[in-house]
């Protein structure tokens, strides 16, 4: 029966100086499988040496395992083709070590610790690991899982099932062509989980995460009444007044019947602005008297300690100056100057 195990491991070339290509260690994140096990203990060490044949992929997979340890979907930015046809189509994998090996296969050492080995009862399976139908029933139960964490307000967890949801669905969506109407109607499943993780995200106040979730989805769903909703709260939440105040009007021209919650927002948002610009002029005041005092007796003091140079100084400062030209060396004529500078 398969089980998960949780390892660290190293890949390095076979040359003299071993280089390292990975190091889940290096990554902060040690890596899983689920596998059979047979012979391998807690806390072993293996080593084991793999042809230049059987490492065609390894550059494609090593790419996919550290866009994980960065928490990037592996998945991102691909076109609709193979994992063969993306890398060739952009002709890099974005690391110069992978680029190299993809140009010039070579040997490569593997080293693996156990760290843990997972009941066979209990682990929870990949999305990679499953198949397409395997997923669209998995995502029902995500779905339903997602609404009773937010019964219990724990927010958190709810948009953690809704964004495995969502994708499991973009990963089926993915070997779709985007004509077909099986892909069409997978995008529309997406949308209401789309729209509850954001719901998720206005009660965490990651205002942004809404505001990035939700224009998104509006380039794909223009008119999505719950979409400009949501976004005009965050906006709301965040004092971008104009963008609010747009987004609030086209929710209401969307559903009149929104007329009263949309004014009663508005409203809030006005509130919340005073109240932030009576507190800035209140900060701006205080640091103002702080730097000159309450009655500018600082500054009058200040402006007392200055130097001051008598009008003869001036006067031969500026002689100085204009003595090039004799006629204009006479101290009184460069006074006067003075006054029309």
């Amino acid at each position: 029966m398969d089980t998960s195990l949780v390892f660290h491991f190293q890949t390095l070339l076979d040359n003299f100086e071993r280089t390292v290509i990975d190091d889940s260690r290096r990554a902060g994140q040690p890596a899983e499988i689920f596998t059979l096990l047979t012979s391998m203990r807690l806390g072993e060490v293996a080593e084991f040496w793999c042809d230049a044949v059987h490492i065609g992929l390894y550059p494609i997979v090593s790419k996919g395992m550290r866009m994980i340890a960065q928490g990037k979907d592996p998945l991102e930015g691909q076109r609709h083709m193979c994992g063969m046809g993306n890398l060739f189509h952009y002709h890099s994998t974005g690391y110069p070590e992978l680029d190299e090996l993809m140009r010039t296969p070579q040997p490569l050492i593997f080293i693996m610790e156990l760290l843990q080995v997972g009941d066979p009862m209990s682990y929870h399976r990949e999305s990679w690991m499953m198949e397409k139908d395997e997923k669209l029933q998995t995502v029902p139960n995500l779905h339903m899982q997602g609404n009773a964490l937010v019964k219990q307000r724990e927010f958190r967890r709810a948009a953690s099932k809704y964004k495995e949801a969502v994708l499991l669905l973009k990963t089926v969506q993915s070997k779709e062509m985007p004509s077909d109407i099986d892909y069409i109607n997978l995008g529309r499943m997406i949308i209401p989980l789309e729209l509850n993780y954001c719901q998720c995200m206005l009660e965490l106040e990651e205002y942004y995460e809404v505001i990035e979730h939700t224009t998104e989805l509006l380039e794909k769903h223009k008119g999505n009444f719950k979409a400009i909703y949501q976004r005009a709260r965050a906006h709301a939440a965040l004092f971008n007044e104009d963008e609010a105040r747009k987004d609030f009007a086209i929710v209401e021209k969307l559903d009149p019947k929104f007329k009263p919650f949309v004014r009663q927002e508005l409203k809030m948002l006005g509130e919340s602005l005073r109240t932030m610009h009576s507190s800035q002029n209140k900060n701006y005041w205080a640091t103002t008297q702080e730097k000159w005092g309450p009655d500018g007796s600082k500054a009058k003091a200040a402006a007392a300690a200055k130097p001051r140079h008598s009008l003869e100084n001036l006067s031969q400062v500026l002689s100085r100056h204009f003595c090039q030209n004799k006629t204009l060396c006479d101290p009184s004529f460069a006074a006067n100057k003075l006054l029309f500078l």
